[in-house]
């Protein structure tokens, strides 16, 4: 797979889906993450030191992600899509 470029499109989420996702574990908020924690977790990616919660690697840059009310998880996108299962939340503990 090709690598991406630093200038990566802004994500397109509908506000209204959006509105209605939660965290599929503990049922929090979950809000759109900056981009400068994208590009932190996306250099981690590259040095192959961010695990998701399932303490599998993980392998594609992020396109973006949904973090958790508490800061404490964010759920990558990938092609404007929310990937919101459980496994694949990454912790953010000692990121943010």
């Amino acid at each position: 797979m090709a690598e991406r470029t630093e200038a990566r499109r802004p994500v397109n989420i509908d506000k209204d889906l959006l509105a209605i996702l939660c965290c599929p574990d503990t049922k929090q908020d979950v809000s759109l993450a900056d981009e400068a924690l994208i590009a932190k977790l996306n250099e981690a990616v590259s040095r192959g030191q961010l695990k998701n919660k399932a303490s599998k690697p993980v392998t594609e840059p992020l396109d973006g992600g949904l973090i958790r009310g508490d800061r404490k998880m964010l759920y990558p996108i990938r092609e404007d899509i929310p990937v919101m299962l459980i496994e694949e939340g990454i912790p953010l503990e000692g990121m943010i």
